[in-house]
């Protein structure tokens, strides 16, 4: 469904995605004002674009822009109701010129317009106009007559300005795989649905722990439904980063320390993020996949102590060291794990509803994975849990016979696979910069050179953009999401901050230096003594100037300069 949008200078008038409704929303492109009226007083003159929705407004240096939604795909049905991916987007101003910008001004508003579009064609934007896909059918069964009656739009939380639900403006989900799937000759809809807290978001080494109101960086709900003849169930799991006060900031080493801070009272934090995760879901069962050895070993320590100080019988703690037990390619070891937490996750359960609208079963509780990014050691492990609340379900659905495992079903575990490896990569890519890791023995239930060569490369990648893309990256999601809010007057953004001269000098002093010592090599002559005396001359130039930009690390990495430091930690 396609709302039409109505352009003139003065005003955008945007109609109702209800057919036969005469709503429209008047946006004052002068003094902002947002009003209802109706298609009779949309002038004739106005230029007209369909669009599919809005995703909000933002201010820039130029001023106000309307960001809309203006191409779309169909991923599938859920319950009846079409779900979408937004495909392409606009990014429209309410001013009708850029002239009143001065030239710094205009290259600002140019760069600000570029990380929203970053940010836009990133992947990852999933949206339904009649369903809402932000939360998970067991809260939507178990909510109160007053919410079934919001708009979708007021249901997210915090949720700003008017409610223009009719409008086409809808929140958007993360990740969202739906499939049509047959076992036994029996057809049943097996979706999965990730959903990224806006909360604390960002990039990898940029965005570690919790704030201070206890959310955490790449946190992640992952539910799993499966819909037949009438009857559903889902299962719901959980992942984030480690509930306290941590950093790991690049510094152009491949593996930055991390660092818990010293400052911060983190059980106040780490109260906040457990009393919001147990009212939300019931039992916590937390599954810390993070060495128990090297740098990551006091992160593991940390987490194990506050759990324990926090003296709550709603939460249970297990660690895992995932690269320790799965070393030497014992990648069947993970059955460790699943057996370990196998009677836990029979008490927490999963939500099922019967083919008569009967509620049979509620989830109790939920897992919560982490690694150090939550991305591929957690993912691994999610995709495993997942199977077997999946084999219970089918089985109590009748779908799958009794005896029969999900695993022998060879064209449904290369959909389940496959999908869940998609779900790695939408995470990895928003938050790391590069697809999953170990995405191989998610695909194919085994880890293989191939996978191993594949994993080396996207380290490479993730290396290069940690360090010298990341901060752009940042920036432009605390842009979007409205961390940082942009001022119309001439004073200078923190764009305008330029690094010191050692960002720029000792670089091409190491490679002036290096280039010096090869072309020496290159040109020897007969005496060696003359030549060798060269090339240890600019050999250690080479050296030593790059073990100062070593020394000097965070100076050289691209860092973000939009949000403050103190917010950032």
């Amino acid at each position: 469904m396609f709302s039409p949008r109505h352009t003139t200078p003065e005003k955008f008038f945007i109609e109702a995605c209800d057919e036969g409704a005469d709503a429209v929303l008047a946006i004052d492109r002068v003094s902002n004002e947002m009003t209802l009226t109706g298609k009779k007083d949309v002038p004739p003159s106005a230029v007209t674009k369909p669009i599919c929705g809005i995703m909000g407004t933002i201010r820039l240096v130029a001023g106000m822009y309307l960001i809309v939604i203006t191409r779309k795909r169909n991923v599938g049905s859920l319950l009846g109701h079409a779900v979408w991916k937004a495909v392409d987007f606009d990014v429209v101003s309410y001013k009708k010129t850029v002239l009143h910008l001065s030239e710094i001004q205009s290259q600002e508003n140019k760069t600000f317009l570029s990380m929203i579009n970053n940010v836009l064609t990133t992947d990852g934007f999933y949206f339904c106009t009649d369903f809402d896909l932000t939360h998970t059918l067991q809260r939507l069964a178990n909510t109160s007559p007053d919410f079934q009656e919001m708009s979708l739009f007021e249901r997210v939380k915090n949720s700003k300005k008017l409610p223009l639900q009719k409008f086409s403006l809808y929140p958007c989900t993360h990740f969202i795989v739906m499939k049509p799937c047959r076992i036994n000759g029996k057809i049943f809809e097996w979706i999965l649905i990730s959903r990224r807290s806006c909360f604390r978001a960002g990039v990898r080494y940029y965005v570690r722990g919790i704030d201070s109101e206890g959310h955490a960086a790449n946190f992640v709900e992952t539910e799993q439904i499966v819909l037949y003849e009438g009857a559903k169930a889902s299962f719901v799991q959980t992942r984030g980063s480690m509930p306290f006060y941590w950093s790991q900031r690049p510094n152009l080493k491949y593996k930055p320390k991390p660092i818990i801070s010293k400052t911060m009272s983190h059980l106040d934090g780490f109260q906040r993020h457990f009393d919001s995760q147990l009212l939300i879901y019931g039992k916590q069962t937390i599954l810390n996949l993070v060495n128990q050895k090297g740098s990551e070993k006091p992160l593991e320590q940390a987490f194990a102590k506050m759990v324990t100080g926090m003296n709550n019988g709603m939460l249970n703690y297990i660690a895992f060291d995932f690269h320790k037990e799965c070393s030497h390619m014992r990648w069947d070891r993970l059955q460790i794990l699943v057996d370990t937490v196998a009677e836990t996750q029979d008490e927490y359960n999963y939500f099922m509803v019967n083919s008569e609208g009967k509620t049979v079963a509620q989830q109790r509780g939920v897992f919560r994975s982490n690694c150090m990014d939550c991305l591929d050691r957690t993912n691994v492990i999610q995709s495993l849990l997942a199977r077997r609340s999946l084999q219970s379900q089918l089985q109590r659905m009748g779908v799958l016979n009794v005896g029969q495992r999900i695993e022998e079903q060879a064209e449904f575990e290369k959909i389940y696979k496959n999908a869940w490896a998609d779900n790695a990569n939408a995470c990895a890519v928003q938050y790391a910069g590069t697809g999953a890791l170990k995405t191989d023995f998610t695909r194919t239930g085994k880890r293989t050179r191939w996978g191993l060569l594949m994993d080396g490369w996207n380290s490479m990648i993730r290396y290069y953009k940690n360090n010298f893309s990341d901060g752009v990256r940042q920036d432009s999601i605390d842009l979007f999401l409205g961390n940082f809010a942009v001022d119309e007057s001439d004073g200078p953004t923190p764009l305008r901050v330029q690094k010191d001269w050692k960002f720029l000098t000792l670089p091409i002093i190491m490679l002036v230096a290096f280039s010096m010592c090869i072309v020496c090599l290159l040109m020897a002559g007969d005496t060696w003594t003359e030549t060798l005396a060269y090339v240890m001359f600019w050999g250690a130039a080479s050296a030593i100037t790059a073990t100062i930009i070593l020394f000097n690390g965070q100076d050289f990495v691209d860092a973000p300069k939009l949000v403050h430091k103190e917010k950032m930690d």
